[in-house]
């Protein structure tokens, strides 16, 4: 299903997307698409773990298990694109108005992820603001809670 958000995006925001939203890219860029979102409300992404990431040489050698920060840091972007898609004029100003991961809180890692899996995203916002947006977030393997999250951001 294609959802216009814009006259320029549509669901599912593929990677062309993405960057035009988050500063991030390869190999620091964990989202790999947005399947779900209502602009101020609600944002579903995913990212696709495979075991060519670069973190799994040394994490850990034999047993590659994805590191929980970055889980959280993949959690904390997919609010990203939430965020810059609600602020009204954000895309346009993107350049100058990075998106900047200010605390999280309230973190539990519940299994472990590994290669292979597909880790999905559900932020919603608890506070929202033209510049400071705190999210709650969960992340899911299979339906299977996996790590959960509150996060605070700020725009520029």
């Amino acid at each position: 299903m294609t959802v216009i958000i814009s006259s320029e995006i549509k669901l599912p925001l593929l990677y062309d997307d993405i960057i035009r939203i988050l500063p991030h890219r390869y190999p620091f860029l964990f989202v790999d698409r947005v399947v779900e979102l209502e602009v101020g409300k609600k944002v579903v992404g995913i990212k696709n773990v495979t075991l060519n990431e670069p973190f799994f040489q040394g994490h850990f050698p034999g047993k590659p298990i994805m590191p929980g920060v970055l889980i959280v840091e993949a959690m904390a972007q997919t609010g990203g694109v939430l965020a810059g898609l609600s602020v009204a004029g954000f895309t346009e100003r993107q350049g100058r108005q990075p998106i900047y991961f200010m605390s999280i809180d309230k973190v539990k890692f519940r299994k472990p992820v590994l290669p292979g899996d597909q880790l999905m995203f559900e932020v919603v916002p608890l506070r929202t603001g033209s510049r400071v947006w705190k999210m709650a977030g969960k992340a899911f393997v299979n339906d299977v809670l996996v790590a959960e999250a509150e996060l605070v951001a700020t725009i520029g």
